[in-house]
């Protein structure tokens, strides 16, 4: 027996089936849009990517994004249950030992008497043994499907933290969607209050015979329409408040977020080099993984052709009753070698291989157009950034001009030498410009949170090796249950 419990061992650790390597993937050597340009920003990755922000409510918010997201938990659990895979296929690597106890009685007919009568003999018995069995990985069968499995599990955790990333995200981008409508609204009041102050003066100048019934009419109407513009932006705002309560995994009727008119230039964010791409971002990292275990699954496939040794024994005693049961007369074992093999199976095994196959090349294909799509979402999202900030630039000119022709208006009506129709378009064309600044400032937040997410929650020179516990660990924040 121990003779082939040797040749198992040394010939186990052959593996069928090709050796992996990662999938080539064209990158350029830097990004057609170039970088982000920016000198006060660190070049490694922050603990929390949404710290360049600068505020405390989004970072609080976060955090509760890792905590309590129910989409987030579900993803974690997927994880656990790769796991548990990986843990099932590397058991099949170790021997098997069991042991067990019986009880029987056996009843025969025996010979039939003078008298007609049939005899029965009845005969019980007491066996107790233990087993062992354990079958060699001569070929690398349960050594490629180990390899597959922990390559499936760690995919899943990176499309955990893909899911963290994009939920995060998200509630960053509603987030400042919320501020900008604050800020919007926050204008809209004080339009609101310039116009009423606007329908006293011209109310006054009708009683004084100075404006026109015309006139009065058209402060109303413009006063009006503040109004319900001011009124407009309660709706997206409180979709918005619900969006974020789910989030964050509260009832959107439990959560509340304060109004916030003050909103400031974002970060700009520095975006490295494309090639780190493949070592950030958690779903290329996912989608890599994928490949791999597909690599794997082609050598558990090839195994088939070969034959499976398996080596077991037997030890016990087998006696008629319990007392004396364990004595060297009641003693017997058994042990030996079983090989099996499949020598015929009507091109079953090279069907599974052909499948295999396929399914490393569908897995490569999936890797690499994703890395051309992550490429794409960097490219796009700097031109967006780069194209924002000088619409930015020149919307604030633009609202400066409006607002001087504003003052211009007014005076002019005052003195009595234009209509106040000509106020009323001064007005609304000074409205309309620093509220499209406002949107600008949201689009340029929307941007910014964008790129950090298609470069994988970071920037700069870090890989993701070396990130490490620098990204929310969402493993610790769903612990599973005892």
């Amino acid at each position: 027996m121990l003779k082939y419990i040797i040749i198992g061992l040394l010939l186990t650790g052959c593996a069928a089936g090709p050796d992996y390597k990662r999938p080539e993937v064209a990158t350029p050597a830097q990004f057609k849009e170039g970088w982000v340009n920016t000198a006060a920003l660190p070049t490694t990755v922050p603990d929390a990517w949404w710290a360049v922000y600068d505020d405390a409510t989004l970072n609080a918010l976060e955090v509760q994004v890792a905590q309590a997201n129910q989409s987030l938990r579900a993803a974690f659990y997927t994880y656990s249950q790769a796991q548990a895979l990986a843990d099932t296929a590397r058991a099949a690597e170790y021997p098997t030992v069991g042991a067990g106890i019986s009880s029987s009685k056996t009843s025969a007919n025996g010979v039939v008497s003078s008298t007609g009568a049939t005899t029965t003999t009845t005969t019980s018995g007491k066996s107790a043994s233990l087993t062992a069995s354990w079958t060699p990985d001569l070929w690398g069968k349960v050594s490629r499907q180990v390899e597959a499995d922990q390559a499936s599990s760690a995919a899943s955790l990176e499309t955990l933290r893909a899911a963290q990333l994009s939920l995060q995200g998200t509630l960053a981008q509603d987030y400042f969607l919320i501020r900008q409508l604050d800020a919007q609204t926050a204008l809209a009041r004080n339009t609101v209050a310039v116009d009423e102050k606007s329908l006293r003066i011209t109310q006054n100048r009708y009683k004084a015979g100075i404006a026109t019934s015309a006139d009065e009419a058209l402060a109303e109407a413009t006063l009006a329409n503040a109004r319900v513009q001011q009124v407009s932006f309660g709706i997206q705002r409180a979709q918005l408040e619900h969006a974020i309560a789910v989030l964050t995994g509260q009832p959107p009727a439990n959560f509340t977020l304060a109004f916030m008119p003050d909103l400031q230039e974002p970060a700009l964010i520095p975006a490295g080099l494309p090639s780190q791409l493949l070592l950030r971002r958690p779903d290329l990292i996912a989608a890599e993984r994928q490949v791999a275990a597909a690599n794997a699954q082609i050598g558990v496939s090839k195994s088939a052709y070969f034959p499976a040794l398996t080596l077991s024994g037997q030890r016990g005693w087998r006696g008629p009753s319990l007392s004396n049961l364990v004595s060297a007369p009641n003693l017997f074992w058994s042990m030996g070698p079983a090989l099996t093999a499949t020598l015929l199976d009507g091109g079953a095994r090279k069907a599974q291989i052909k499948q295999s196959q396929a399914a490393y090349q569908i897995a490569v294909a999936q890797y690499r157009q994703l890395s051309l799509t992550a490429l794409q979402q960097v490219e796009d999202q700097l031109v967006a950034i780069t194209t924002l900030t000088e619409e930015a630039a020149l919307q604030k000119l633009s609202v400066a001009a409006n607002e001087r022709s504003l003052r211009l208006a007014t005076d002019q009506y005052k003195a009595g030498t234009v209509s106040y129709l000509n106020v009323v378009n001064a007005q609304t064309a000074s409205y309309a410009a620093r509220n499209t600044a406002l949107t600008i400032s949201g689009q340029r937040y929307t941007a910014s949170v964008a790129l950090i997410q298609a470069l994988g929650g970071g920037w700069g020179k870090s890989t993701h090796a070396e990130l490490g516990e620098s990204v929310t660990d969402v493993t610790q924040q769903h612990p599973l249950p005892k």
